[in-house]
């Protein structure tokens, strides 16, 4: 079987994130493996054999010659296959990257109180200087009883409700508290400061670099939601040039990591390119983890044409469930007594 044979023959696997990389590596190994067969290195312009045949073609890297006279040489008998082979690996690439696009995302995590899904709108919810932790509304707002079924004191209504301790009084005690939680190493906290120095707030100087820097410390971290931030400054060159590529690949490594907003804003990104299909894949995971604005965008589509009834009807049918997963009676309390605690 030829090495063209080999790479057309290649099923799914997991991708890096360059999928150029692995797919040059793939044929690289391929090669190797054919040379192997045949214990020497051979010249593809002269055929001599050898360990000093190392010239390998910068493109495709799937020949090599003895020096750099034969590849000149034999430049114009491979041109054709070396087109050959960089379309079949940029092929390749593309596959594999959607691949890993269009993954299921892992999972949100559940409030530690009430074990409900945590629900997608940011109102819904709150991060908790204190621990660390982020908490449904409808559990931050439960009454606090005593043993005897009387309510406590308001100090102790107005504590965390996971750890019980009373809610900073101030502006200053709140950076104080997410200023210890980033020596911690907690990537929400990370993040919240990176945003207080790209908008100059919270008494923080505006600093593009050391945004940019806490942004890419939180993402490593594994907080999804901070890699929107990096392909924000080169989207709109905050600190950086502007870079579109960049940007993008920011946005999607935001969107395989769970940021439902990086996937709703790729859904948008795919329509204007004429992309309905791919869309369609980033709003329905999207929706899935409960994204409204994504489901009105189906809705487009489908009254457009570029949607059909079938697909429109799966949306509706996802967004249910994931309304069914997140409801319950204390949320629903809660988001009756305080408009800010709306949760869908």
């Amino acid at each position: 079987m030829s090495t063209l044979d080999k790479i057309c023959s290649v099923g799914a696997s997991k991708s890096s994130d360059n999928g150029v990389c692995e797919v040059n590596n793939m044929l690289q190994n391929m090669s190797m493996s054919d040379n192997m067969d045949n214990d020497l290195s051979v010249c593809a312009n002269c055929g001599k054999e050898g360990e000093d045949v190392n010239n390998v073609c910068n493109k495709c890297k799937q020949v090599k010659y003895c020096n750099a006279a034969c590849k000149k040489k034999h430049r114009h008998k491979h041109k054709k296959d070396c087109e050959e082979y960089q379309r079949l690996a940029a092929e390749r690439a593309a596959e594999l990257h959607d691949i890993e696009l269009f993954r299921p995302p892992p999972p949100k995590e559940d409030c530690p109180i009430c074990f409900l899904h945590m629900p997608y709108l940011g109102s819904g919810s709150q991060y908790m200087t204190c621990c660390g932790k982020l908490i449904c509304n409808g559990c931050l707002y439960a009454p606090v009883y005593d043993d005897q079924g009387n309510k406590v004191d308001d100090d102790k209504q107005n504590a965390c409700a996971f750890c019980r301790v009373v809610a900073p009084k101030t502006d200053e005690e709140t950076v104080e508290r997410l200023n210890k939680r980033v020596e911690a190493g907690d990537a929400v906290a990370i993040f919240t400061i990176g945003c207080d120095y790209r908008d100059g707030a919270n008494r923080y100087p505006q600093d593009y670099a050391k945004a940019l820097e806490l942004f890419h410390r939180a993402g490593v971290l594994g907080y999804a939601a901070a890699y929107i931030g990096i392909g924000l400054a080169y989207d709109n060159g905050n600190g950086v040039e502007v870079d579109k590529k960049k940007a993008i690949y920011y946005y999607e490594l935001a969107a395989m990591g769970g940021s439902v907003n990086a996937r709703h804003n790729l859904g948008w990104l795919e329509e204007n390119a004429g992309n309905a299909d791919r869309a369609l894949k980033h709003h329905m995971i999207a929706i899935s983890f409960g994204d409204a604005d994504s489901l009105e965008r189906i809705k487009e589509l489908y009254s457009s044409g570029h949607a059909s009834k079938d697909e429109y009807t799966r949306a509706l049918k996802v967004y249910q469930t994931y309304l069914a997963e997140i409801k319950s009676a204390q949320r629903d309390k809660a988001a009756a007594e305080r408009e800010e605690c709306r949760y869908y």
